[in-house]
């Protein structure tokens, strides 16, 4: 759980099987594995700095914005782009229908999971379209651009990280519709990660793997010194079991730092000032600063003149109450007249 992008698991390279002369063996590559081992390690870093941020020990908003907000979409990025390419390793020649829904039903129930039980435990930063949504949802177009050209498929990747610049809309401000990363409102969630733009970085991993089993020499699963270091083989070891921690992982640190808090408590945070931290902080990810400062701002005035303020904190109402969109729209519309996003 992050007030961020939290990376997850991707298609996993299959087993080895025989190949057509001259392509790429599908079996299993080290150093792919490794990629997504270290991109595992990448996460648990962040996912530790936004833990020591939600509990107090760090300045409000620090794992959201600045370096960490930039590091966090690397991360995020590298575990799409990796998806994409292993959608292409895995069906490149044809589509493998059962072993394709046997993991789209696992990252599916996974996604489920963490809604259902972030919305329990951060009522109203609740998860509701984060990286394992978007990879299920990727994965499933992604089939649509297997036998593409990749001309189109470059296309189509500029098209989406671009569609977020140019056709935001209100009728994208619909709940039901923010997955797909077009809405005017910001929604608050401890992990947003919608359709669009990172649609796009499932594309060019998806180009990449073309690219690769067209023009690169077949590398063995085991390739030589490579496979020998130690540190590679545990990272390899890791990216094999990316959805088991990707699950696990930060469970595990946030209730080592709950732990810690017990016997080494942070300050106490102002409720005005951690709201005002935590909303710029996400609104921040893909909007304008001073758009978001006044955004918040005007939403923390009409919820504390609403008597909905107390109860946001205390989780009794959350971001799909419909007194709460209706605040959050017309802030919105007053914060995008004063400071247009982007602008």
């Amino acid at each position: 759980m992050t007030d961020r992008l939290t990376p997850a698991p991707t298609e996993q390279t299959p087993a080895a099987t025989t190949s057509p002369a001259g392509a790429v063996p599908a079996r299993r590559l080290a150093w792919l594995d490794a990629a997504r081992g270290l991109a595992l390690v990448a996460m648990a870093i962040y996912h530790f700095s936004w833990d020591l941020d939600y509990f107090g020990y760090i300045a409000q908003g620090t794992a959201a914005t600045g370096g960490f907000r930039i590091f966090a979409r690397l991360i995020a990025g590298s575990f799409i782009f990796l998806a994409g390419f292993g959608l292409v390793l895995g069906h490149r020649n044809a589509i493998r229908w059962r072993p394709f829904w046997i993991r789209l039903a696992k990252i599916v129930l996974a996604a489920l999971t963490i809604t259902v039980a972030t919305y329990f435990i951060f009522p109203t930063g609740f998860i509701f379209f984060g990286i394992l949504h978007l990879i299920a949802a990727a994965s499933l177009l992604g089939l649509l651009f297997l036998r593409l050209p990749v001309a189109i498929v470059l296309l189509c990747a500029a098209a989406a990280f671009a569609a977020p610049h140019f056709l935001r809309s209100a009728l994208f401000d619909l709940p039901a519709l923010w997955w797909v990363g077009l809405s005017l409102t910001p929604p608050r969630s401890n992990d947003y990660v919608p359709l669009l733009p990172w649609f796009g970085a499932f594309l060019l991993g998806m180009v990449a793997a073309r690219l690769y089993v067209k023009w690169a020499k077949p590398l063995p699963a085991a390739p030589g010194r490579f496979s020998e270091s130690r540190a590679v083989s545990l990272l390899a070891t890791a990216g094999r079991h990316s959805l088991a921690i990707y699950l696990i992982h930060q469970p595990v640190l946030i209730a080592l730092v709950y732990l810690y808090s017990q016997v080494a408590p942070p300050p106490a945070r102002d409720p005005v000032e951690s709201y005002r931290g935590s909303c710029v902080a996400a609104c921040s990810r893909d909007t304008d600063a001073g758009f978001c400062r006044t955004f918040c701002d005007c939403t923390l005035d009409q919820l504390v003149q609403k008597n909905l303020f107390d109860a946001l904190n205390q989780g009794t109402v959350n971001m799909t109450d419909a007194r709460i969109a209706a605040i959050s729209q017309q802030c919105t519309a007053e914060a995008y007249s004063t400071v247009p996003p982007g602008g």
